[in-house]
């Protein structure tokens, strides 16, 4: 059979237990906001990647946030000091402005980084494909008169836009420092 408890100790029983989760819960917080702290520090020191945590390049100041170069809303791998500067005659990113963008990629690290970037101002951005590229997925056919970028492997490193078409070439382990490139050129950083 059950005790017979007064309301008043119940209530005190309840009382102390709330107090006691509430002093638990605020020891956890504590603790993980400095294990969050020391971790950090500890990444930095560990890896020996001596980077500094925001860089300023032709007035636009870069935050290194967990290894990602953030510019206002736009975030990239590489910051402007890490990449070649290749490619003339990039169109602004406004040309993208209110308007679908397709992208063809043969690296999935390069397209994630052109598509998340350029969807903050484009309409929505869209896989495509071209004719010449005899594309197996079921995804749109585009030409360079869209606004179309394609991201392809190569031995020759180049950026080169063609009316609303862009190319960017490239060896598969540059690709997204040279798809950061074109970014920088787009958001006329470069």
């Amino acid at each position: 059979m059950r005790r017979l408890v007064s309301k008043e100790d119940e209530a005190g029983k309840r009382k102390r237990n709330r107090i006691i989760a509430g002093v638990v819960l605020a020891v956890v917080m504590i603790l993980s906001t400095i294990g969050f702290a020391f971790q950090g520090r500890s990444d930095n020191a560990s890896t020996g990647n001596q980077s500094e945590s925001e860089i300023d390049y032709n007035g636009f100041k870069f935050i290194n946030q967990n290894g990602l170069w953030i510019l206002g809303n736009f975030v990239f791998r590489y910051n402007p000091n890490e990449v070649e500067n290749i490619g003339t005659g990039i169109k602004p990113l406004s040309n993208y402005q209110g308007k679908p963008a397709y992208i063809y990629s043969e690296d999935e690290e390069a397209e994630i980084e052109v598509a998340g970037n350029i969807g903050l101002v484009a309409q929505r951005v869209q896989k495509a494909c071209s004719k010449e590229m005899n594309c197996t997925e079921d995804i749109p056919v585009k030409t360079c008169s869209d606004n179309f970028i394609i991201i392809k492997e190569s031995d020759i490193t180049s950026i080169v836009q063609n009316n609303s078409c862009v190319l960017i070439k490239g060896p598969k382990e540059n690709l997204t420092s040279i798809a950061d490139g074109f970014l920088f050129k787009a958001l006329e950083i470069r």
